[in-house]
Protein backbone atom coordinates (compact mmCIF):
# COMPACT_ATOMS: atom_id res chain seq x y z
CA UNK A 1 0.00 0.00 0.00
CA UNK A 2 1.25 3.68 -0.82
CA UNK A 3 0.14 6.98 -0.44
CA UNK A 4 -0.24 9.68 -3.03
CA UNK A 5 2.81 12.01 -2.06
CA UNK A 6 4.87 8.69 -1.33
CA UNK A 7 3.82 7.42 -4.67
CA UNK A 8 4.96 10.63 -6.56
CA UNK A 9 8.59 10.42 -4.82
CA UNK A 10 8.62 6.81 -6.24
CA UNK A 11 7.73 7.85 -9.76
CA UNK A 12 10.88 10.76 -9.40
CA UNK A 13 13.05 8.02 -8.02
CA UNK A 14 12.65 5.87 -10.60
CA UNK A 15 12.94 8.72 -13.26
CA UNK A 16 16.88 9.12 -11.52
CA UNK A 17 17.37 5.46 -11.68
CA UNK A 18 17.08 5.66 -15.64
CA UNK A 19 13.08 4.78 -16.04
CA UNK A 20 11.62 7.51 -17.35
CA UNK A 21 7.98 8.54 -16.88
CA UNK A 22 7.38 8.84 -20.47
CA UNK A 23 7.97 5.10 -19.95
CA UNK A 24 6.03 4.67 -17.00
CA UNK A 25 3.22 6.24 -19.15
CA UNK A 26 3.45 4.00 -21.78
CA UNK A 27 3.35 1.06 -19.14
CA UNK A 28 -0.04 2.72 -17.13
CA UNK A 29 -1.69 2.84 -20.65
CA UNK A 30 -1.29 -0.31 -21.60
CA UNK A 31 -2.35 -1.55 -18.39
CA UNK A 32 -5.81 0.86 -19.11
CA UNK A 33 -6.16 -0.85 -22.14
CA UNK A 34 -6.43 -4.50 -20.22
CA UNK A 35 -8.74 -3.46 -18.57
CA UNK A 36 -11.08 -2.35 -21.10
CA UNK A 37 -10.57 -4.97 -22.66
CA UNK A 38 -11.71 -7.15 -20.09
CA UNK A 39 -14.73 -5.69 -19.33
CA UNK A 40 -16.02 -5.02 -22.83
CA UNK A 41 -15.38 -7.29 -26.52
CA UNK A 42 -13.67 -6.12 -29.64
CA UNK A 43 -15.46 -3.47 -31.32
CA UNK A 44 -17.13 -2.07 -28.32
CA UNK A 45 -17.97 2.25 -27.61
CA UNK A 46 -15.08 3.43 -25.25
CA UNK A 47 -15.35 7.06 -24.55
CA UNK A 48 -12.30 8.58 -23.11
CA UNK A 49 -12.77 11.36 -20.65
CA UNK A 50 -9.46 12.85 -20.06
CA UNK A 51 -8.08 15.72 -17.86
CA UNK A 52 -5.07 17.80 -18.67
CA UNK A 53 -2.22 15.94 -16.54
CA UNK A 54 -0.57 12.81 -16.44
CA UNK A 55 -3.61 10.72 -15.60
CA UNK A 56 -5.07 12.07 -19.19
CA UNK A 57 -1.59 11.15 -20.57
CA UNK A 58 -2.05 7.54 -19.30
CA UNK A 59 -5.73 7.39 -21.15
CA UNK A 60 -4.04 9.17 -24.39
CA UNK A 61 -1.40 6.26 -24.38
CA UNK A 62 -4.48 3.32 -24.05
CA UNK A 63 -6.35 4.91 -26.65
CA UNK A 64 -3.23 3.66 -29.12
CA UNK A 65 -3.76 -0.05 -27.85
CA UNK A 66 -7.65 -0.22 -28.27
CA UNK A 67 -7.58 -0.10 -32.12
CA UNK A 68 -9.76 -2.66 -32.21
CA UNK A 69 -12.78 -1.08 -30.51
CA UNK A 70 -14.57 1.86 -31.69
CA UNK A 71 -12.94 4.77 -29.52
CA UNK A 72 -13.26 8.29 -28.73
CA UNK A 73 -11.34 10.86 -26.66
CA UNK A 74 -12.94 13.87 -24.96
CA UNK A 75 -10.37 16.27 -23.54
CA UNK A 76 -11.73 18.45 -21.05
CA UNK A 77 -9.99 22.22 -21.82
CA UNK A 78 -7.73 23.20 -24.72
CA UNK A 79 -4.87 21.12 -25.38
CA UNK A 80 -2.27 24.09 -25.22
CA UNK A 81 -2.68 23.96 -21.38
CA UNK A 82 -2.16 20.56 -21.06
CA UNK A 83 0.21 20.10 -17.80
CA UNK A 84 3.48 17.89 -18.82
CA UNK A 85 5.32 17.45 -21.83
CA UNK A 86 4.16 13.53 -21.60
CA UNK A 87 1.27 14.03 -21.49
CA UNK A 88 1.18 16.34 -24.73
CA UNK A 89 3.08 14.55 -26.69
CA UNK A 90 0.22 11.46 -26.84
CA UNK A 91 -2.04 14.06 -27.15
CA UNK A 92 -0.52 15.49 -30.37
CA UNK A 93 0.17 11.12 -31.37
CA UNK A 94 -3.46 11.10 -31.19
CA UNK A 95 -3.80 14.43 -33.70
CA UNK A 96 -1.31 13.01 -36.35
CA UNK A 97 -2.44 8.99 -36.39
CA UNK A 98 -6.16 10.94 -36.78
CA UNK A 99 -7.86 9.50 -34.13
CA UNK A 100 -10.99 10.40 -32.79
CA UNK A 101 -9.82 12.97 -29.83
CA UNK A 102 -11.48 16.18 -29.18
CA UNK A 103 -11.23 18.95 -26.80
CA UNK A 104 -14.19 20.00 -24.64
CA UNK A 105 -13.90 23.48 -23.55
CA UNK A 106 -17.20 24.29 -22.03
CA UNK A 107 -18.69 21.65 -19.67
CA UNK A 108 -21.76 22.48 -20.53
CA UNK A 109 -21.51 20.84 -23.71
CA UNK A 110 -19.94 17.57 -22.63
CA UNK A 111 -22.14 15.35 -25.34
CA UNK A 112 -21.66 11.78 -23.74
CA UNK A 113 -22.47 9.60 -26.46
CA UNK A 114 -23.79 6.48 -26.00
CA UNK A 115 -21.27 3.60 -24.78
CA UNK A 116 -20.17 0.30 -23.50
CA UNK A 117 -17.37 2.04 -21.12
CA UNK A 118 -15.99 5.02 -19.97
CA UNK A 119 -12.49 5.57 -19.00
CA UNK A 120 -12.51 8.12 -16.00
CA UNK A 121 -8.99 9.70 -16.76
CA UNK A 122 -9.72 13.42 -15.44
CA UNK A 123 -7.86 12.99 -12.47
CA UNK A 124 -5.27 11.78 -10.46
CA UNK A 125 -4.16 11.17 -7.16
CA UNK A 126 -2.18 13.68 -6.40
CA UNK A 127 -5.75 15.81 -6.79
CA UNK A 128 -7.83 16.23 -3.48
CA UNK A 129 -10.45 18.57 -2.45
CA UNK A 130 -14.20 19.11 -3.93
CA UNK A 131 -14.23 18.59 -8.13
CA UNK A 132 -14.53 21.55 -10.14
CA UNK A 133 -15.90 22.56 -13.19
CA UNK A 134 -15.84 21.25 -15.52
CA UNK A 135 -14.65 18.03 -13.74
CA UNK A 136 -17.66 18.43 -11.44
CA UNK A 137 -19.97 18.31 -14.01
CA UNK A 138 -18.07 15.94 -16.13
CA UNK A 139 -18.51 13.19 -12.97
CA UNK A 140 -22.51 13.90 -12.90
CA UNK A 141 -22.68 13.34 -16.54
CA UNK A 142 -20.50 9.88 -16.37
CA UNK A 143 -22.32 8.49 -13.38
CA UNK A 144 -25.51 8.95 -15.24
CA UNK A 145 -23.96 6.75 -17.90
CA UNK A 146 -25.30 3.03 -18.11
CA UNK A 147 -21.51 2.19 -19.63
CA UNK A 148 -19.23 0.48 -17.70
CA UNK A 149 -16.68 3.35 -15.81
CA UNK A 150 -13.45 2.22 -15.50
CA UNK A 151 -11.05 4.89 -13.61
CA UNK A 152 -7.58 5.46 -14.13
CA UNK A 153 -5.92 5.16 -11.04
CA UNK A 154 -8.10 6.66 -8.67
CA UNK A 155 -11.90 7.62 -9.34
CA UNK A 156 -12.42 11.60 -10.09
CA UNK A 157 -13.05 13.34 -7.13
CA UNK A 158 -11.99 10.34 -4.44
CA UNK A 159 -8.84 10.78 -2.15
CA UNK A 160 -6.87 8.23 -3.00
CA UNK A 161 -5.43 7.94 0.55
CA UNK A 162 -8.65 8.73 2.50
CA UNK A 163 -11.34 7.34 0.13
CA UNK A 164 -13.00 9.94 1.24
CA UNK A 165 -15.36 12.35 -1.74
CA UNK A 166 -15.57 16.00 -0.93
CA UNK A 167 -18.79 16.57 -3.36
CA UNK A 168 -19.64 14.84 -6.40
CA UNK A 169 -16.92 12.28 -7.38
CA UNK A 170 -16.95 9.38 -10.30
CA UNK A 171 -18.48 6.02 -9.10
CA UNK A 172 -16.51 3.74 -10.79
CA UNK A 173 -17.35 -0.07 -11.36
CA UNK A 174 -13.50 -0.74 -11.90
CA UNK A 175 -10.28 0.54 -10.93
CA UNK A 176 -6.91 0.10 -12.52
CA UNK A 177 -4.02 1.90 -10.21
CA UNK A 178 -0.63 1.21 -10.81
CA UNK A 179 2.24 0.03 -9.16
CA UNK A 180 0.45 -0.49 -5.47
CA UNK A 181 -2.75 -0.35 -3.81
CA UNK A 182 -3.87 3.17 -2.19
CA UNK A 183 -4.80 3.07 1.46
CA UNK A 184 -8.41 4.63 0.39
CA UNK A 185 -9.59 1.94 -1.34
CA UNK A 186 -10.72 -0.39 1.11
CA UNK A 187 -13.62 1.82 1.27
CA UNK A 188 -14.37 1.58 -2.60
CA UNK A 189 -17.34 -0.08 -3.49
CA UNK A 190 -15.46 -1.08 -7.18
CA UNK A 191 -13.33 -3.39 -7.95
CA UNK A 192 -9.42 -2.57 -7.60
CA UNK A 193 -6.89 -3.85 -9.93
CA UNK A 194 -3.38 -3.03 -9.46
CA UNK A 195 -0.66 -2.93 -12.33
CA UNK A 196 3.03 -3.56 -12.66
CA UNK A 197 4.04 -0.58 -14.42
CA UNK A 198 7.99 -1.61 -14.30
CA UNK A 199 8.68 0.65 -11.44
CA UNK A 200 12.12 -1.28 -10.02
CA UNK A 201 12.04 -1.97 -6.51
CA UNK A 202 14.94 -0.04 -6.07
CA UNK A 203 12.53 3.35 -5.96
CA UNK A 204 11.24 2.94 -2.88
CA UNK A 205 14.21 1.14 -0.98
CA UNK A 206 17.23 3.47 -2.17
CA UNK A 207 16.60 7.36 -1.31
CA UNK A 208 16.26 9.57 -4.03
CA UNK A 209 15.55 13.25 -4.96
CA UNK A 210 11.57 12.04 -4.67
CA UNK A 211 11.95 11.73 -0.97
CA UNK A 212 13.08 15.50 -1.01
CA UNK A 213 9.62 16.70 -2.51
CA UNK A 214 8.10 17.69 1.02
CA UNK A 215 11.28 19.70 2.02
CA UNK A 216 12.09 21.63 -1.02
CA UNK A 217 11.42 25.53 0.04
CA UNK A 218 10.24 24.70 3.21
CA UNK A 219 11.81 26.51 6.29
CA UNK A 220 12.19 24.47 9.49
CA UNK A 221 12.35 26.72 12.38
CA UNK A 222 14.33 26.87 15.14
CA UNK A 223 17.13 24.77 16.20
CA UNK A 224 18.78 24.40 19.44
CA UNK A 225 22.63 22.80 19.12
CA UNK A 226 23.68 21.51 22.77
CA UNK A 227 26.80 20.76 22.28
CA UNK A 228 30.55 22.34 22.37
CA UNK A 229 32.99 21.41 25.80
CA UNK A 230 36.16 19.91 24.89
CA UNK A 231 35.45 20.46 20.95
CA UNK A 232 34.03 23.33 19.43
CA UNK A 233 33.97 22.95 15.92
CA UNK A 234 31.29 19.89 15.71
CA UNK A 235 28.62 22.38 17.28
CA UNK A 236 29.52 24.82 15.05
CA UNK A 237 29.07 22.77 11.83
CA UNK A 238 26.07 21.33 13.02
CA UNK A 239 24.44 24.22 13.70
CA UNK A 240 25.71 26.24 10.37
CA UNK A 241 24.10 23.12 8.31
CA UNK A 242 20.63 23.51 9.87
CA UNK A 243 20.89 26.73 8.45
CA UNK A 244 21.84 26.19 5.41
CA UNK A 245 18.74 23.28 5.32
CA UNK A 246 16.49 25.84 5.74
CA UNK A 247 16.17 26.91 9.47
CA UNK A 248 15.44 30.39 9.92
CA UNK A 249 16.98 30.47 13.95
CA UNK A 250 20.54 28.27 14.43
CA UNK A 251 21.32 28.46 18.34
CA UNK A 252 24.36 26.95 20.17
CA UNK A 253 23.91 26.17 23.91
CA UNK A 254 27.79 25.80 25.01
CA UNK A 255 29.90 26.29 28.21
CA UNK A 256 30.94 30.12 28.97
CA UNK A 257 34.64 28.39 28.17
CA UNK A 258 34.71 27.52 24.97
CA UNK A 259 30.89 29.84 23.60
CA UNK A 260 33.57 32.77 22.40
CA UNK A 261 35.26 30.46 19.91
CA UNK A 262 32.22 28.67 18.43
CA UNK A 263 30.49 32.29 17.92
CA UNK A 264 34.11 32.78 16.21
CA UNK A 265 33.43 30.29 13.20
CA UNK A 266 29.91 32.17 12.34
CA UNK A 267 28.57 35.47 13.19
CA UNK A 268 25.27 33.31 11.79
CA UNK A 269 25.23 31.48 15.09
CA UNK A 270 23.19 32.94 18.26
CA UNK A 271 25.16 31.15 21.07
CA UNK A 272 23.64 30.83 24.61
CA UNK A 273 26.74 30.09 27.15
CA UNK A 274 26.00 28.67 30.35
CA UNK A 275 28.40 28.34 33.30
CA UNK A 276 31.39 25.24 33.20
CA UNK A 277 33.64 23.44 30.84
CA UNK A 278 31.13 21.06 30.13
CA UNK A 279 27.59 19.47 30.02
CA UNK A 280 26.32 18.54 33.53
CA UNK A 281 22.79 17.71 35.23
CA UNK A 282 22.68 20.92 36.52
CA UNK A 283 22.62 22.76 33.66
CA UNK A 284 19.66 20.33 32.30
CA UNK A 285 16.06 22.15 33.26
CA UNK A 286 17.19 25.46 31.95
CA UNK A 287 18.10 23.99 28.52
CA UNK A 288 14.37 21.56 28.41
CA UNK A 289 12.80 24.81 29.22
CA UNK A 290 14.53 26.98 26.15
CA UNK A 291 13.86 24.30 23.69
CA UNK A 292 10.44 23.54 24.83
CA UNK A 293 9.24 27.01 25.09
CA UNK A 294 10.53 27.60 21.60
CA UNK A 295 9.69 24.52 19.95
CA UNK A 296 13.13 23.69 19.06
CA UNK A 297 14.48 20.98 16.95
CA UNK A 298 17.28 19.95 19.16
CA UNK A 299 20.79 18.77 18.32
CA UNK A 300 22.02 16.94 20.82
CA UNK A 301 25.70 15.54 21.13
CA UNK A 302 28.11 17.49 18.59
CA UNK A 303 31.38 17.84 20.72
CA UNK A 304 29.77 17.50 23.95
CA UNK A 305 32.88 14.34 25.36
CA UNK A 306 32.71 11.32 27.33
CA UNK A 307 32.32 12.61 30.60
CA UNK A 308 30.19 10.43 32.58
CA UNK A 309 28.34 13.53 33.94
CA UNK A 310 27.83 14.71 30.74
CA UNK A 311 26.22 11.46 29.84
CA UNK A 312 23.94 11.52 32.57
CA UNK A 313 22.99 14.95 31.61
CA UNK A 314 22.43 13.83 28.14
CA UNK A 315 20.11 11.31 29.33
CA UNK A 316 18.14 13.37 31.73
CA UNK A 317 17.68 15.83 29.13
CA UNK A 318 16.24 13.32 26.59
CA UNK A 319 14.33 11.65 29.45
CA UNK A 320 12.39 15.62 30.30
CA UNK A 321 12.29 16.75 26.22
CA UNK A 322 9.02 15.68 24.56
CA UNK A 323 10.09 17.49 21.41
CA UNK A 324 12.18 16.26 18.36
CA UNK A 325 15.88 15.79 18.76
CA UNK A 326 18.86 14.31 16.69
CA UNK A 327 21.32 12.43 18.96
CA UNK A 328 24.49 12.42 17.49
CA UNK A 329 28.25 11.09 18.46
CA UNK A 330 28.60 12.20 22.39
CA UNK A 331 24.73 11.42 23.26
CA UNK A 332 24.26 8.59 21.82
CA UNK A 333 25.33 6.20 24.97
CA UNK A 334 22.50 8.13 26.80
CA UNK A 335 20.01 6.13 23.91
CA UNK A 336 19.73 2.29 25.33
CA UNK A 337 16.91 1.76 27.90
CA UNK A 338 15.86 5.18 27.24
CA UNK A 339 12.80 5.94 28.67
CA UNK A 340 11.54 9.33 26.67
CA UNK A 341 8.32 11.00 25.15
CA UNK A 342 11.02 12.94 22.88
CA UNK A 343 10.40 12.25 18.92
CA UNK A 344 14.25 11.08 18.15
CA UNK A 345 16.28 10.54 14.87
CA UNK A 346 19.90 9.03 16.53
CA UNK A 347 23.09 9.23 14.22
CA UNK A 348 25.72 6.64 14.91
CA UNK A 349 28.10 5.37 13.07
CA UNK A 350 29.24 1.82 12.56
CA UNK A 351 31.04 1.57 15.66
CA UNK A 352 28.67 3.77 17.52
CA UNK A 353 25.47 1.17 16.06
CA UNK A 354 27.27 -1.73 17.46
CA UNK A 355 27.81 -0.21 20.88
CA UNK A 356 23.96 0.47 20.94
CA UNK A 357 23.23 -3.38 20.23
CA UNK A 358 22.94 -3.14 16.15
CA UNK A 359 25.12 -5.48 14.26
CA UNK A 360 28.97 -4.52 13.64
CA UNK A 361 29.04 -5.35 9.74
CA UNK A 362 31.35 -2.83 7.60
CA UNK A 363 29.22 -3.10 4.92
CA UNK A 364 25.55 -1.39 6.43
CA UNK A 365 23.49 -2.33 3.41
CA UNK A 366 23.90 -5.77 4.17
CA UNK A 367 22.94 -5.15 7.99
CA UNK A 368 19.74 -4.01 7.12
CA UNK A 369 17.88 -6.50 9.12
CA UNK A 370 19.49 -5.87 11.99
CA UNK A 371 19.48 -2.26 11.79
CA UNK A 372 15.59 -2.85 11.75
CA UNK A 373 15.26 -4.66 14.65
CA UNK A 374 17.25 -2.01 16.45
CA UNK A 375 15.45 0.74 15.50
CA UNK A 376 12.28 -1.19 16.65
CA UNK A 377 13.78 -2.02 19.88
CA UNK A 378 14.97 0.97 21.09
CA UNK A 379 11.64 3.09 19.59
CA UNK A 380 13.19 6.05 17.55
CA UNK A 381 14.48 6.74 13.88
CA UNK A 382 18.19 5.45 13.82
CA UNK A 383 20.30 6.17 10.73
CA UNK A 384 23.51 4.39 10.70
CA UNK A 385 26.54 6.20 8.82
CA UNK A 386 28.75 4.33 6.70
CA UNK A 387 29.79 4.07 3.10
CA UNK A 388 26.48 3.73 2.24
CA UNK A 389 23.96 4.68 4.86
CA UNK A 390 21.07 2.54 6.24
CA UNK A 391 17.51 4.72 7.58
CA UNK A 392 14.81 3.05 9.97
CA UNK A 393 12.03 3.28 11.82
CA UNK A 394 11.67 -0.16 12.72
CA UNK A 395 8.90 -0.95 10.42
CA UNK A 396 10.58 0.94 7.01
CA UNK A 397 13.84 0.84 6.19
CA UNK A 398 15.88 2.60 3.56
CA UNK A 399 19.16 2.42 1.98
CA UNK A 400 21.48 5.70 0.95
CA UNK A 401 24.20 5.60 -2.07
CA UNK A 402 24.83 8.87 -1.82
CA UNK A 403 28.76 10.36 -0.67
CA UNK A 404 32.08 9.78 -1.93
CA UNK A 405 35.17 8.45 0.33
CA UNK A 406 36.09 11.93 0.50
CA UNK A 407 33.31 12.48 3.45
CA UNK A 408 35.25 9.76 6.01
CA UNK A 409 36.89 13.08 6.90
CA UNK A 410 35.55 14.21 10.54
CA UNK A 411 32.99 16.62 10.77
CA UNK A 412 30.99 15.36 8.24
CA UNK A 413 28.63 13.53 10.59
CA UNK A 414 28.19 16.88 12.50
CA UNK A 415 27.30 18.23 9.16
CA UNK A 416 24.54 15.33 8.56
CA UNK A 417 23.25 15.95 12.33
CA UNK A 418 22.08 19.37 11.52
CA UNK A 419 20.84 18.75 7.97
CA UNK A 420 18.40 16.18 9.54
CA UNK A 421 17.54 18.55 12.17
CA UNK A 422 16.87 21.87 9.80
CA UNK A 423 14.58 19.53 7.79
CA UNK A 424 12.99 17.66 10.94
CA UNK A 425 10.09 20.84 11.14
CA UNK A 426 9.28 20.71 8.40
CA UNK A 427 8.32 16.81 7.80
CA UNK A 428 8.38 13.53 10.25
CA UNK A 429 11.17 11.77 11.78
CA UNK A 430 11.93 9.24 9.14
CA UNK A 431 11.09 11.55 5.96
CA UNK A 432 13.84 13.84 7.54
CA UNK A 433 16.53 11.56 8.51
CA UNK A 434 15.75 9.86 4.67
CA UNK A 435 16.15 13.35 3.03
CA UNK A 436 19.00 13.86 5.41
CA UNK A 437 21.40 11.88 4.50
CA UNK A 438 20.83 11.87 0.70
CA UNK A 439 21.48 15.55 0.81
CA UNK A 440 24.69 15.61 3.12
CA UNK A 441 25.94 12.79 0.59
CA UNK A 442 24.57 14.44 -2.44
CA UNK A 443 26.36 17.82 -0.98
CA UNK A 444 29.82 15.95 -0.77
CA UNK A 445 29.39 14.46 -3.94
CA UNK A 446 28.97 18.40 -5.86
CA UNK A 447 32.58 18.72 -4.99
CA UNK A 448 34.43 15.38 -5.14
CA UNK A 449 35.76 16.57 -8.45
CA UNK A 450 37.30 19.53 -7.15
CA UNK A 451 38.48 18.23 -3.95
CA UNK A 452 38.84 14.65 -3.99
CA UNK A 453 39.95 13.05 -0.89
CA UNK A 454 40.59 16.47 0.31
CA UNK A 455 37.18 17.60 0.84
CA UNK A 456 36.50 19.27 4.19
CA UNK A 457 33.59 18.88 6.41
CA UNK A 458 33.23 22.68 6.10
CA UNK A 459 32.81 22.45 2.34
CA UNK A 460 29.50 20.79 2.69
CA UNK A 461 28.32 23.60 3.27
CA UNK A 462 27.68 25.68 0.47
CA UNK A 463 26.22 23.02 -1.16
CA UNK A 464 23.93 21.87 0.70
CA UNK A 465 21.47 24.44 -0.72
CA UNK A 466 22.05 22.97 -4.11
CA UNK A 467 21.60 19.46 -2.85
CA UNK A 468 18.09 20.27 -1.57
CA UNK A 469 16.64 21.85 -4.54
CA UNK A 470 18.11 19.09 -6.96
CA UNK A 471 19.77 21.53 -9.19
CA UNK A 472 22.17 18.87 -10.04
CA UNK A 473 20.53 15.81 -9.99
CA UNK A 474 21.00 14.36 -14.07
Amino acid sequence: MITADRMAAVDENAEALGVPRKQLMESSGNAVAREVRDVASPGARVVVVAGRGNNGGDAFVAARFLDDYDVSVLLLGRAETIGTDIARENWDALQQAEYDATEVTDSRALDLPDCDVVVDAMLGTGVTGALREPEATAAETINESDATIVAVDVPSGVNADTGEAKGTAVDADRVITFHDTKPGFDDLDSDVTVANIGIPDAAERFVGPGDLRGVRGEVGGRVFVIGGGPFTGAPALAAQSALRAGADLSFVAAPDAVAGEIQGYAEDLIVQPYEGDRLTPEQVDGLVETAEGYDDTVVLGPGLGNADETIEAAKSFLESFTGRAVVDADALPAIPDLDTDATLVCTPNRKELAKMGGPDADDLSEATDGIESLAADLGHVVLTKGATDVVSDGERTRVVRTGNTGMKVGGTGDVLAGIVAGLFGTVDAFDAACAGSYVNGRAGDLLYDEHGEGLLASDLLDTVPAAIRGEFDG
